[in-house]
């Protein structure tokens, strides 16, 4: 058997842009012939996929599925084109991936999301669920993707909750904002949905920056502050610090999930807070748009 070498595998690696374990695999099957192995990857369709690694892929879909109302995923998958977005293999794939998320609950994306997170964390490092002879990594499904597409495809982020005591629930707006949210309540399935629908409809609307008021960090909260008083002049000290308070009282009426003004009230008079009423608590929620610069965390009680 041919010794394949560290270095060789290294610069058949930089020529493909391949893995290092599919050009080990590839130089192994070449009998240690770079040239071979080169084209053993093209085959594959691993050398052409990783030199689209590089193109910006800023479409895509933004998708979510809720497992018997207790599990809910929500992903963005990015790739080139809105055309290949729209194609049954993308989706395809995205339909994979939040079920591999759902039942296997990764918590990042890939290894480089947190170094020092184990594989089996990391949903690319993932063994494919459905894979019956469990070979198939996600990463690999991308992969093959990419080969067949023809475009850059990127697993951008995901979120996943589960409601044990309560309901999960979702809206997608035309592929380009989702909405997840997960909730805590006694309260029937049936009576849930509706209410979960509402308020995930007004979060892709009013896009809140924090489910209540007791979130917004305290430096957050003393910078609005500062900017407030150096608005108030000539005023008294007291009056001053009054018109601070009400300046952030609007504040936490902006950014605040349960303090903002429900969308659907034509009256313009409920609050969030109001709509959900007693015996339920909005546990988290995640606002996904599509090609945001900086993706929002989810947002936790």
């Amino acid at each position: 058997m041919t010794e394949i070498s560290a270095s060789v595998v290294k610069d058949l690696r930089e020529k493909t842009g391949a893995g290092m374990m599919e050009c080990k695999k590839a130089l192994t099957d070449a009998g240690g012939d770079a040239e071979k192995a080169i084209d053993i990857l093209r085959q594959k369709g691993l050398a052409s996929a990783a030199k689209k690694s590089s193109r910006s892929a800023s479409q895509g879909l933004i998708a979510s599925y809720i497992q018997a109302d207790r599990v809910g995923v929500m992903v963005e998958i990015n790739c080139e084109t809105d055309f290949v977005a729209r194609t049954d293999d993308f989706q395809a794939l995205v339909r994979e991936v939040m079920e591999q998320i759902a039942d296997a609950a990764p918590k990042y994306v890939s290894v480089e999301e947190s170094p020092s997170a184990k594989p089996e964390d990391c949903l690319l490092e993932q063994v494919f669920v459905k894979d019956p002879e469990k070979k198939k990594k996600i990463k690999d499904l991308v992969t093959e993707k990419v080969a067949k597409l023809g475009e850059n495809i990127v697993v951008r982020r995901f979120s996943r909750y589960q409601a044990d005591n309560g309901l999960v629930g979702s809206y997608i707006h035309m592929d380009k904002i989702g909405v997840m949210v997960a909730t805590e309540s006694s309260r029937t399935a049936d009576d849930l949905r509706p209410l979960v629908k509402d308020v995930a409809m007004h979060i892709a609307a009013a896009n809140p920056s924090y489910l209540s008021r007791d979130q917004v960090p305290q430096d957050v909260i003393e910078r609005e502050k500062a900017i407030y008083r150096a608005q108030v002049t000539n005023k008294p000290a007291e009056i001053t610090e009054k018109i601070i308070d009400g300046k952030l009282e609007k504040y936490f009426g902006d950014v605040c999930l349960l303090e903002q003004v429900f969308v659907k009230d034509p009256e313009g008079k409920k609050r969030v807070r109001d709509v959900i009423g007693s015996g339920v608590i909005i546990r988290s929620f995640s606002r996904f748009q599509l090609g945001e610069t900086q993706p929002a965390e989810p947002k936790s009680c």
